[in-house]
């Protein structure tokens, strides 16, 4: 388990974020304001934290994620990215 620094960056040089903070992070990058997230800019997020394969790594996370099968991950599936978020993005989501 990794530790939180004051400056949320764990020790293991992950970012450490609450899930509300995760949810929020990811709005940003929802480029037509529609609340969900596409491929496209999911993998806009990947490149942001220095991921490489963006393409597939996008593809991989829309496809474990999209629980409802609309090629978009929507509110209420942003929490099966958590998994997702340690492995490629680099990012330790805390449960509170």
């Amino acid at each position: 388990m990794a530790i939180k620094t004051n400056k949320g960056i764990a020790t293991d040089g992950k970012r450490v974020m609450t899930m509300d903070e995760f949810k929020q992070w990811l709005k940003k990058f929802d480029a037509d304001k529609d609340g969900r997230i596409s491929k496209e800019e999911l993998r806009s997020a990947i490149y942001e934290t220095g991921g490489r394969f963006g393409r597939w790594k996008s593809w991989r996370a829309i496809r474990s994620a999209d629980t409802d099968g609309s090629g978009f991950i929507d509110e209420s599936e942003i929490t099966n990215l958590v998994g997702f978020a340690d492995k490629y993005l680099g990012v330790r989501i805390l449960h509170t």
